[in-house]
């Protein structure tokens, strides 16, 4: 998959679904198809979960290039060369490494490095990232947020960290490209398949109210 398709993908809906944890194949994969059919086209598994790389093969073999599907918590390079030799349309990383960034860009794959100051934010932009995570930034506040992008409106952001329906359109309002949702979105791998297509929906119309520069909707 190519860097734009993945990006356009993730960006369409703003949404990156997150699963960290007790995700296996077995678990993840009906969770990612009613993601899917909710309109939640981008799946990001973590390295520091159960069968993360089965897990996120298993995804890519069920929905091909109908959906973009990654890896986050890719901490080093070594780890990025694992996932990318298993396939990964993205990488994520909590952090900004430069030799990371560099990798995963020479295998002609999209890289989303993490930053959290203006300056990791300039220079992972100016490295080429397409799109930039900022991250923790849920703690810090959609202020914080504001601030960091007033001069750096050109870097496209996805936020993670403590994202949830309370400030996901707040976000998006404020200039984010996307929102990376976790928990809130996908349990711990116990949640009944309703639920998540109730808590997709929701952030769905979320997103769209706040692109639309409305309210965001109650919470479920």
């Amino acid at each position: 998959m190519q860097p734009q398709f993945a990006y356009d993908l993730t960006v369409e809906t703003g949404l990156m679904a997150g699963m960290r944890g007790n995700f296996p194949p077995e678990i993840s994969l009906p969770i990612a198809e009613t993601l899917l059919k909710s309109g939640i086209k981008s799946f990001e598994f973590t390295l520091n979960s159960v069968k993360a790389i089965e897990a996120m093969q298993a995804t890519k073999r069920a929905f091909g290039d109908a959906a973009a599907v990654g890896m986050g918590t890719v901490l080093k390079a070594d780890d990025a060369r694992k996932v990318l030799d298993a396939g990964a349309d993205f990488v994520v990383a909590p952090s900004f490494q430069r030799d990371t960034v560099t990798l995963v860009h020479t295998a002609g794959v999209l890289m989303v490095p993490g930053v959290i100051t203006p300056t990791e934010a300039v220079d992972a932009h100016q490295m080429g990232a397409k799109l930039i995570k900022i991250f923790p930034i849920g703690a810090l506040g959609v202020d914080y947020f504001k601030a960091v992008r007033a001069p750096l409106d050109q870097i496209p952001f996805c936020c993670n960290g403590g994202m949830s329906d309370q400030n996901v359109g707040d976000f998006i309002r404020a200039g984010a490209v996307a929102c990376g949702m976790a928990n809130w979105l996908t349990g711990d791998g116990t949640w009944p398949l309703s639920k998540i297509a109730d808590r997709a929906q929701l952030l769905l119309d979320i997103v769209s109210a706040a692109r639309e520069g409305k309210s965001p909707a109650a919470k479920v």
